[in-house]
């Protein structure tokens, strides 16, 4: 599979489809479970082999090339909602977040928890630094840490707006720039500087107004150069990003019917996958601003996605 996209919906399907027929190709069913354990994340392993989805409390990895819907792996432990879900980049471990408050790291390897960090607030969003020697959460409480492997601790906190929640963070490609989203539709932007350079690791350089309702989801594209921003108000907007941390409108995304709860780029940064609360996945071309699929079949809100077009 060139192309693997995936949605996850509270109607508990996780869904394949072809991307360019819109086919949904294969259904992970489980009706047998209780209503309780929606589908809240999703991530493709960086060698396309794996597919984590956090589902309730559990993560369930399940091979993406075998047809059957028993997962691999399921990971047990946390005590509460699981918000985020990302593989290190080789694959050898797998870190989550939850409302629990706490993030931990699993080891796909051993299948066991590997490390576990209380946060003392419910989690929101966790990202890998490209280093991956660091985590950075965002939480309920309006904080956002860097944690450090090696340490085993918080190293850096930041509170940009109080305790306003901050619902989503993203990093670029090269580990330089964060971005994070609030409850209020604000966007916050640091510059990250190496440890050994004397200057602040993380160094304010802009704040925003993205949009006027929540912002669920904000992601860097791969190629560094655009910002895309999820929100209940219906709209994705793409924010293009100058040399000096300029972050200028450049498209708005219009054509889903209810909140857009995620998103994921594709590899060349030329499309942008979303996912939303009217059933449906949608795929945009970013030179256009077009849609040009949607994915229809959940039969309630979809609230996850992932896309993994690049090389494995």
């Amino acid at each position: 599979m060139s192309v693997i996209l995936v949605t996850g919906s509270y109607d508990h399907d996780i869904r394949f489809w072809e991307a360019w027929s819109g086919i949904c190709s294969r259904t992970i069913s489980r009706t047998n479970e209780t209503s309780q354990q929606q589908i809240n994340r999703l991530a493709i392993s960086p060698d396309k082999r794996l597919l984590a989805a956090a589902i309730y409390k559990k993560v369930h990895i399940y091979e993406i090339a075998n047809a059957s819907s028993t997962p691999l792996i399921t990971f047990e432990g946390h005590n509460s909602n699981i918000t985020a879900v990302c593989f290190h980049s080789e694959g050898k471990w797998l870190v989550t977040g939850s409302e629990d408050c706490t993030i931990k790291i699993w080891d796909l390897r051993s299948t066991h928890l590997h490390r576990n960090y209380d946060n003392e607030a419910p989690v929101n969003d966790v990202v890998v630094h490209p280093n991956q020697g660091e985590l950075i959460s965002c939480d309920q409480a309006g904080r956002i840490k860097q944690w450090d492997l090696s340490e085993n601790i918080c190293t850096h906190e930041l509170t940009p707006a109080g305790d306003i929640p901050m619902r989503s963070i993203t990093l670029a490609s090269d580990g330089s720039c964060l971005v994070a989203g609030n409850n209020k539709g604000k966007c916050y932007v640091w510059r990250i500087n190496e440890e050994r350079s004397g200057l602040p690791r993380f160094q304010a350089v802009k704040k925003f107004q993205a949009h006027n309702k929540y912002i669920t989801r904000c992601l860097l594209s791969p190629d560094d150069k655009y910002l895309a921003t999820c929100s209940a108000d219906t709209t994705v907007k793409i924010w293009s990003i100058s040399h000096n941390y300029d972050f200028n409108p450049e498209k708005i995304l219009q054509g889903h019917q209810r909140w857009v709860w995620d998103c994921a780029f594709s590899a060349d940064s030329a499309y942008l996958l979303t996912a939303s609360s009217d059933h449906t996945a949608r795929l945009w071309k970013m030179s256009t601003g077009e849609e040009e699929r949607q994915y229809k079949g959940h039969s309630k809100a979809v609230v996850c996605c992932a896309l993994h077009d690049g090389a494995s």
